[in-house]
């Protein structure tokens, strides 16, 4: 499996006809426009591809792999994703 890079995103949206540094910004205009998403606990739904939602954990007991001791894991806030019917069936075809 070979991962998707910023950069081979820049080279994509760069193919469509704008060049590297519009493609780049547009692409860190995206990414940014997200994280401030996430930051405030807002969901981001992108129609035909999934739904981005900001969940809570709740504190938990966890246990030190190395030591075996019991440990508490603090809440945090974590990203999920949930894929839209239609890339599920693209990808299952």
């Amino acid at each position: 499996m070979i991962p998707l890079t910023k950069n081979d995103l820049i080279n994509a949206v760069a193919a469509h006809g704008l060049s590297k540094r519009q493609s780049a910004s547009v692409v860190e205009s995206v990414f940014d426009l997200m994280s401030k998403c996430f930051e405030n606990a807002e969901d981001v739904k992108i129609v035909g591809f999934g739904h981005f939602r900001v969940r809570k954990k709740a504190s938990r007991r966890g246990r030190n792999p190395q030591t075996g001791s019991s440990i508490e894991i603090s809440a945090r806030r974590v990203v999920t994703f949930k894929p839209s019917k239609g890339l599920k069936s693209r990808i299952n075809q």
